[in-house]
């Protein structure tokens, strides 16, 4: 577990984004836009394929932050959408720990993280605090 101000936690790769992937995200999370599975209807709309779910890049930094500090530790987690990601890319989870805080008697880290493209583009970011010891 990371403890330290500007610790950088183990970087974690995801991919490469696959068909299934994206669609298995989608039955599970509800999410059945066919952007994120119609090429021939992305194409349509200006964009060379069919791109992921934003939410399957937001749950690759979830699984990247609670293999550090664990599921139940979570108490804050934010994302924001940066980037539209294609299938074929791969991405790179990396984080630090930003600060500490003392938050109705939990002691809590508080983690800056993001998920990189390939090319060393930002395609999600966010916040998180976890519970720690």
């Amino acid at each position: 577990m990371t403890t330290v101000v500007g610790a950088a936690l183990p970087p974690r790769i995801f991919g490469p984004i696959t068909m299934t992937d994206v669609v298995q995200y989608q039955g599970a999370s509800g999410d059945l836009n066919p952007m994120h599975h119609d090429d021939e209807l992305a194409r349509s709309a200006g964009y060379p394929a069919a791109f992921s779910v934003g939410m399957l890049g937001a749950g690759y930094l979830a699984t990247f932050c609670t293999d550090v500090y664990g599921p139940d530790s979570v108490r804050r987690f934010r994302t924001r959408f940066r980037q539209v990601v294609y299938r074929g890319e791969i991405l790179t989870a990396q984080g630090s720990v930003t600060a500490f805080t003392e938050i109705g008697g939990e002691r809590r880290v508080h983690v800056e993280f993001a998920l990189l493209t390939r090319a060393g583009r930002i395609a999600v970011d966010g916040t998180a605090e976890f519970v720690v010891d």
